[in-house]
């Protein structure tokens, strides 16, 4: 396993400057990455240093790359074990590129709310882009609460067995989200939560062209030289810090935002974060 250290260290590469291939691929053969044909920024949240969640529990990824062989269909199903996949995506994104089918695993999808918010890069401008990112994540938590709810009902009715797999594009931003309220559910250290956030940079390294296509297109930027367009294709600590915050006053943070806006009861929230950490 990598060190969080050494881990650390890497995601926080300013994303301008790309990463050593050789670099990336120590790295990506080593936990807390899980390789799986046609997929990228894979991960098991279990094993990320530091992470109090079961291994082979709860795995986060991007979208996959032009779909999935029959190799990655049976890494998925046979190797990671997964039973529910759970796609956190927007209608058009849905739509345009729905999850594979594989054989032994439940696709879930549940409609937005709404469509998401368009992206001001503006709010992105000042500081590493703090304001920008707190919008953005708070829009995700009210967007995409169905796809939060299906998740955590999967982890609750589970008993800590049923192996989950979530992803939107990137794997990084709603994912991000997801798996931050799950880590901190399980009683992961905000140091260790932080990791989880921005090793995205690591993981989205080998769509970054893919993904740079797909930032310019959704802010209707001219180029990555407009104001703005670098701190939200960075990633930065102090602005996951900043949606923590946020959450906490908005919701009385992830704890408040499972039970009094995604529904789920007080036992409920106690089998879950049992569930997260229970050994079988």
């Amino acid at each position: 396993m990598s060190t969080y250290a050494d881990l650390l260290a890497l995601a926080q590469t300013d994303v301008s400057a790309p990463l050593p291939p050789a670099s990336l691929a120590g790295v990506f053969s080593r936990p807390p990455f899980v390789l799986v044909p046609d997929t990228f920024n894979t991960r098991d949240l279990g094993l990320l240093p530091g992470s109090p969640v079961r291994p082979g529990l709860l795995y986060r990824s991007g979208g996959f790359l032009g779909g999935v062989s029959a190799e990655g269909k049976a890494a998925l199903a046979d190797g990671l074990g997964v039973k529910t996949m759970v796609d956190l995506r927007s209608v058009r994104e849905h739509e345009r590129q729905p999850d594979p089918v594989v054989e032994g695993v439940e696709g879930v999808w549940v409609q937005p709310d709404d469509e998401d918010a368009g992206v001001k890069l503006e709010r992105f401008v000042e500081g590493d882009g703090e304001q920008g990112y707190v919008e953005m994540y708070l829009d995700v938590l009210k967007v995409y609460r169905g796809g939060f709810r299906a998740v955590l009902e999967r982890v609750r009715d589970g008993r800590g067995e049923e192996t989950v797999l979530f992803h939107c594009t990137a794997g990084r931003d709603r994912t991000g989200v997801m798996a931050g309220l799950l880590l901190t559910l399980a009683g992961a250290s905000p140091e260790t939560v932080a990791l989880d956030y921005i090793l995205s940079r690591v993981g989205a390294e080998p769509a970054r062209e893919q993904l740079l296509a797909f930032a310019l297109k959704g802010t209707m930027a001219a180029s990555p030289d407009v104001p703005g367009f670098h701190n939200l294709s960075n990633l930065k600590i102090s602005c996951w810090e900043a949606f923590v915050r946020a959450a906490e006053r908005e919701y009385g943070g992830f704890e408040g935002y499972v039970t009094k806006t995604l529904g789920f009861s007080d036992d409920d929230l106690v089998t879950i974060k049992r569930n997260l950490v229970l050994e079988n």
